[in-house]
């Protein structure tokens, strides 16, 4: 048995799916551990959707936690808030793919997954989170910020609040070759989001999936049919 997280699938489905069966070969004894935006940006969001439905329906042990993105395509079609922020064309596909015109016209199912998404999974020597959390809170209230577990973009580590665990997280698009050299050091804070859907640029573009117990890090090149994305 293995345990594995990785983050930021943003509507990659090749490149999800091959991160899955040939690099990782999971099995259902297996455990994968998802840390937030599946949707969004890219082109295949509710490919995704179905492909982690099918994947927890055939006995797999995933487990999924809510990322920002989740969070604004669940908004947006339960409370018809605008999604300006997002632009064209990262709102597009996203509709594309469910082949709608409004989000409003998700199908249900689809919300009522993302509506069920845990803000945080613990496990007995990690803390998994989508963003990170404002450790100048008191830890109880460090948990109940939901904002900041979603949003946070800086955050200084503090492993009492955690109960000692280490902490995973994505969100931050960060350079492949950095991320490889800081989980060989076993940081106390990981994050893993490797901008896989950045498909041009070449520091980013990948998949990463750590494995919990030897801390290997395993990558997926984006390998998704050509679609248009800003370069960051």
């Amino acid at each position: 048995m293995s345990r594995y997280a990785t983050t930021d699938l943003h509507g990659c489905l090749h490149t999800f799916r091959h991160l899955v069966e040939e690099k990782l070969r999971l099995t259902p004894r297996d455990e994968l551990y998802l840390l937030g935006d599946y949707v969004n940006k890219g082109p295949d969001s509710r490919g995704v959707l179905d492909y982690l439905m099918q994947l927890q329906a055939s006995g797999y042990q995933v487990q999924c936690l809510r990322g920002n993105h989740d969070q604004a395509l669940l908004d947006a079609a339960r409370h018809r808030w605008r999604w300006d922020w997002l632009g064209p064309r990262g709102r597009l596909p996203t509709l594309r793919s469910f082949g709608v015109a409004r989000l409003s016209d998700v199908p249900p199912r689809y919300l009522d997954w993302l509506a069920a998404l845990p803000y945080e999974i613990e496990l007995p020597d990690f803390v998994l989170v989508h963003a990170g959390y404002n450790f100048a809170l008191p830890p109880a209230e460090m948990r109940q910020d939901y904002s900041a577990m979603l949003n946070t973009k800086k955050f200084v580590y503090d492993p009492s609040r955690l109960g000692g665990r280490r902490l995973l997280h994505g969100h931050v698009p960060t350079p492949t070759a950095q991320v490889r050299a800081k989980a060989t050091t076993h940081p106390g804070a990981l994050g893993l989001d490797t901008g896989c859907v950045y498909r041009h640029n070449p520091e980013l573009a990948h998949l990463a999936a750590l494995n919990l117990d030897t801390w290997e890090l395993t990558l997926a090149a984006n390998c998704e049919p050509a679609y248009a994305i800003g370069k960051r």
